[in-house]
């Protein structure tokens, strides 16, 4: 209904009033009604509007909201006591009060599971925010999970947003960037109200300033500021003052972060977003370190901690806890109760197909002459059902080649999206040139002049940037004859080698990896579709470098392990044999028969289709061959192609 519509839209967006004298106008009407509103639901409805109201600029006036809950529970009105509990929680969130925003958080959860599953999304995002405030990232994933499972598909961007958010926090670049960029995408359909557009691009400025994409995070900030303070979103440009305020200490530019940071603290923020101010403060106490003025960094530094005595006391902790435990030993009784239910009715199944097979059995025992027929019958359903799959399986493929081509076209925009944005800026500053050249102003026009050169510079690298992604596709793309030709393997090894190696280097400049070889220059050529087999060293080379990759990710800063691929070749038996070694963290014991399984991937959502291997089996089987696994659990990962030369 609109006023729980209402009050989930404060949960994701916590605002000023865009037009202050419009709600005063309205809060008045509502306080009138109020005064001569019976003691039934239209008054709870009044007071939970009048909350709702206060709320945009008061998140400590939250009297309203608890008369309701008051009133509703007198009332035994349900989805009021709802409504309530969704709005104390939200302003619990914003003042710091966690304990309480949980407490509340939980019986709003607890109500729409019973009356209203509509508001599950609400629910589960105040329960995100409050464990994402108190650094309980694990938990707020889950909660995300939740949560999108429960909203409409239309409002998934919403939870791609916090996935962003919270992988950031977790010092995830990766999943940041890629979450942030889908909820960015998706929610600039919102950009008249300022404040999800405002929100998702501080958002993907965090992604980018993660991963040290600076320029861009500068342009998103700025980009959000905009948005937000046009629509006066307190909660929201303060994040972003803080995420310039961050990019300019990242970059030593330590004056203008600190600008920042006192722009941060000259907000009236201290009784609606605690959080905002605390790392403000810290951003200031750690600068004026820096810069060797112990007095102003001291003075910071016990701003910090007042607020954060007050965010994270001992009593607050253990109200936490308290809290955590209770709904644990809740969440295990109902587990408890649906495990039983479900033994129940796996029992009475079993009991019925007991009784099913015994009526089959006495049916075959009975019309022995029909026994032909069933098996007949049997082997078409079967055939069926084999080409029923091998359909499923050839629109899977396809609807992953779709990912695929999506995701290129996303790569390619990238460029050109810089290109696009340093041309207008290009447009600008030869405005301003002009301007000066007629008041004479040679060294101002100098300085537009190298300004202009040095975007000029970035576009010609984005342009040869996505010159690259071009080529890069036409190259992978090349469609295959089906014709076997003689080809000479250790030549078609050693390009696909390269090729996987600069093409990943593109996407990430940091990655970096040794890779060696070693051909027996006793095989020739030998026949085989080049293309196909070409596909296949692609897919385990990509594999391999990720494998490495990733073992670097999650190694100690003082650790000794160097990334390596190895190549080799041989011919044995009349068996031509390409393996593809690398030094990763290896593939578990218990998934390795499921690894050339269509759809089966080890790699996180979204960075996998789990087709590559399947499709690689397939290519070598179609040539006679073999493709198989070895690996060591933390130590590598060894792929060994083997084709018969007299099949070929």
């Amino acid at each position: 209904m609109k006023k729980l519509a209402l009050t989930l839209v404060i949960i994701l967006s916590i605002t000023v009033s865009e037009a202050q004298q419009s709600d005063q106008f309205y809060i008045d009407s509502l306080k009138h009604e109020l005064t001569i509103a019976k003691e039934d639901t239209n008054k709870a409805h009044i007071l939970i509007s009048l909350a709702d109201l206060y709320f945009k600029s008061h998140p400590d006036t939250i009297i309203y909201a608890q008369q309701a809950s008051d009133l509703s529970k007198k009332l035994n009105f349900d989805e009021g006591i709802l409504e309530a509990e969704l709005a104390l929680s939200s302003s619990a969130i914003v003042l710091g009060n966690y304990p309480l925003a949980l407490d509340h958080g939980f019986k709003a959860l607890s109500l729409a599971k019973k009356i209203n599953p509509s508001a599950l999304g609400g629910a589960y995002a105040l329960l995100t925010y409050s464990y994402y405030y108190l650094g309980e990232y694990t938990t707020a994933l889950k909660y995300i999970q939740e949560g999108i499972k429960s909203s409409p598909p239309g409002d998934a961007a919403y939870g791609w947003r916090d996935f962003a958010l919270v992988y950031h926090s977790l010092n995830q670049p990766d999943s940041a960037m890629l979450y942030a960029k889908k909820a960015y995408e998706n929610l600039q359909s919102f950009i008249s109200e300022g404040n999800s557009a405002g929100n998702a691009s501080g958002i993907l400025a965090d992604a980018y300033a993660g991963k040290a994409s600076y320029d861009s995070a500068l342009f998103f900030y700025r980009k959000g500021v905009t948005l937000l303070r046009d629509n006066i979103i307190l909660l929201y440009l303060i994040d972003n003052y803080n995420g310039i305020a961050g990019v300019y200490k990242a970059t030593h530019n330590l004056d203008s972060a600190a600008w920042y940071c006192k722009k941060v603290l000259s907000e009236k923020v201290e009784k609606k977003y605690p959080i905002g101010l605390l790392r403000a403060a810290n951003m200031l106490s750690d600068i004026y370190e820096t810069q060797k003025k112990p007095d102003s960094a001291l003075k910071y530094l016990r701003t910090a901690l007042n607020i954060k005595d007050s965010l994270f006391s001992r009593e607050k902790t253990m109200a936490i806890q308290n809290l955590a435990f209770k709904e644990q030993e809740k969440q295990n009784e109902i587990e408890a109760a649906k495990i039983q239910s479900e033994n129940r009715l796996k029992m009475y199944s079993l009991l019925g197909g007991l009784f099913t097979l015994l009526a089959i059995a006495g049916l075959l025992l009975r019309s022995n002459r029909q026994k032909q027929k069933a098996n007949t019958t049997i082997e078409k359903a079967y055939g069926e059902l084999q080409s029923t799959q091998k359909q499923l399986i050839q629109s899977e493929k396809m609807a992953s080649l779709g990912e695929l081509t999506a995701g290129i076209a996303h790569e390619i925009q990238n460029p050109l999206n810089f290109v696009n944005n340093f041309s207008e800026v290009n447009k600008e500053l030869l405005a301003e040139m002009k301007d000066e050249i007629e008041k004479g102003n040679i060294d101002e026009v100098k300085a537009l002049a190298n300004d202009v050169i040095d975007n000029e510079e970035k576009i010609n690298h984005h342009g040869k940037r996505a010159d690259a992604i071009v080529k890069g596709m036409l190259q992978h793309s090349r469609t295959t004859t089906g014709t076997k030709e003689p080809t000479d393997i250790n030549a078609l090894c050693d390009e696909y080698l390269r090729l996987s190696y600069h093409g990943l280097r593109a996407k990430d400049k940091t990655f970096n990896a040794d890779f060696k070889t070693d051909f027996d220059e006793s095989i020739g050529k030998i026949n085989i579709i080049p293309q196909d087999i070409g596909r296949v060293l692609l897919n385990l080379y990509n594999n391999a470098f990720y494998a490495v990759n990733e073992r670097l990710r999650q190694a100690q800063p003082d650790s000794n392990y160097k990334p390596a691929v190895t190549v080799t070749t041989s011919l044995h038996d009349n068996k031509v044999e390409v393996k593809v070694t690398d030094n990763g963290n290896g593939i578990p014991q218990k998934v390795i028969d499921k690894i050339f399984q269509p759809f089966f991937t080890t790699k996180p959502t979204g960075q996998g289709t789990g087709l590559g291997l399947s499709l690689s089996y397939d290519i070598i089987k179609a040539h006679g061959g073999e493709l198989k696994a070895e690996t060591g659990e933390g130590l590598f990962t060894r792929f060994i192609i083997s084709i018969p030369v007299k099949n070929v």
